[in-house]
């Protein structure tokens, strides 16, 4: 990623798809259904949705667009405020 304030073209894919995503009370989107969406594998989409989330990578600390979490045994990521803002903000 270029800077927090510029996400690269897969993170914008991300948002995009994260904003789009029919509100269900919070639950956000599950892994498979968002690499689904996107054709895109877990992996991929792990190592990207970790560099957008809050985390600290190499002294950097993240811009906190998406959050991560584990419900159950599914991987399920959310949207968080400043995401949205940035996502509303993307072209189409």
């Amino acid at each position: 990623m270029d800077a927090p304030d510029a996400p690269d073209a897969l993170a914008q894919a991300i948002l995009r798809a994260l904003a789009d995503a029919p509100a269900r009370d919070g639950t956000g989107v599950s892994l498979p259904r968002l690499g689904k969406q996107l054709g895109l594998g877990a992996s991929s989409l792990m190592r990207e949705l970790s560099r957008m989330g809050d985390a600290t990578l190499g002294g950097v600390p993240g811009p906190g667009w998406v959050r991560l979490v584990q419900q159950d045994d599914r991987w399920v990521v959310h949207l968080e405020a400043a995401g949205r803002a940035l996502a509303d903000t993307l072209p189409r």
